[in-house]
């Protein structure tokens, strides 16, 4: 006779998956469907209407908007960057950036929790009772956690999704996450939230914004700084290590 207690229950596992298959699907609709809505020249044509409504409802449009910030992020929908551009156009550098920045801190826990719940507590113990190259990454994450975390959330080039999947698949606690979520992204955030607060005249003349901006010099050197320091605790401990052998 077959010991029930040991054979596999699917609907339990698809279960803690669910989360991430509705994100996934969602996100492919979104691709599709949204492409065209969440655009800068969307906000173009409802700038005055936004306005408005902002000035006769600000606490309601300062609610709406992060709501709907988080669901972008959550959801891996396209316009994220077209949201922080509108949370700097209506609500100026501060507290526009404050609200761009917690919004996408909290639609990123969404993802790292979907993530986790449905595969990263697994593959993480997987990870660790595993051998060889696999098993060298994970140590190598879990000794410089919060420098790879900051890290991941200054370079510009990450994916944002990428930044928020990666630490739930090696086992990050929760509160690493959400600190370095919100303390990396800080810089980026505050540097398009400027650009947003000053789309106005960027529509008065019809231009679009400088989206490259966080490229130049003035702007990159600064960030690639924070880089360095977030890399540092990592680079004195593979000297250390390095020496003692």
């Amino acid at each position: 006779m077959t010991d029930m207690s040991e054979t596999p229950m699917p609907p339990s596992n698809l279960k803690r998956r669910l989360p991430l298959i509705a994100i996934a699907c969602v996100a492919v609709i979104g691709a599709f469907t949204l492409r065209d809505y969440l655009s800068f020249e969307t906000l173009g044509e409802n700038r005055e209407m936004l306005l408005t409504f902002r000035d006769a409802n600000y606490l309601l449009t300062a609610l709406a908007f992060i709501g709907a910030y988080i669901i972008i992020v959550g959801f891996s929908l396209p316009g994220a960057t077209i949201a922080t551009l509108t949370g700097g156009f209506l609500f100026g550098v501060f507290p526009g950036a404050l609200f761009n920045v917690t919004a996408a801190t909290v639609g990123s826990i969404a993802i790292f929790l979907a993530a986790r719940w449905g595969l990263g507590e697994r593959l993480a113990a997987k990870m660790e009772s595993s051998e060889g190259a696999v098993k060298k990454i994970k140590d190598g994450i879990d000794e410089n956690q919060w420098s790879v975390l900051f890290l991941i959330r200054l370079v510009p080039a990450v994916p944002f999704f990428v930044a928020n999947l990666v630490p739930a698949l090696v086992g990050v606690p929760l509160h690493r996450f959400a600190i370095s979520t919100f303390l990396g992204i800080i810089p980026g955030g505050i540097v398009y939230t400027s650009v947003g607060a000053g789309l106005g005249e960027v529509f008065e003349q019809g231009e679009t914004p400088d989206l490259g901006i966080i490229f130049e010099p003035k702007v990159l050197l600064p960030i690639l700084g924070l880089c360095v320091l977030a890399a540092l605790p990592i680079m004195i401990k593979a000297l250390s290590k390095k020496q003692g052998h």
